[in-house]
């Protein structure tokens, strides 16, 4: 599989709990928005390990599509 069908999949399952659950379930950590630094933190942990698409999800959105951010690390398409 390639990382954007991971991706995908991981997205569909994370819309699946956010409808189930609402947003701010707390199982999970959710946050007011997510800030720059957020996503610094997934390149370098991206960049460590080599993989190449991450994603911050925040459960804390009305709407999960506007919780969703991918961070790439030389992703080729």
């Amino acid at each position: 599989m390639t990382e954007n069908e991971i991706a995908s999949q991981i997205v569909d399952a994370a819309y699946k709990i956010h409808t189930e659950f609402g947003p701010g379930l707390w199982e999970i950590k959710s946050i007011d928005s997510v800030a720059p630094v957020h996503k610094q933190q997934l390149l370098t942990y991206l960049r460590l390990t080599d993989m190449r698409l991450g994603l911050l999800i925040n459960f804390g959105e009305n709407l999960i599509k506007d919780g969703i951010t991918r961070v790439v690390n030389k992703l080729v398409t």
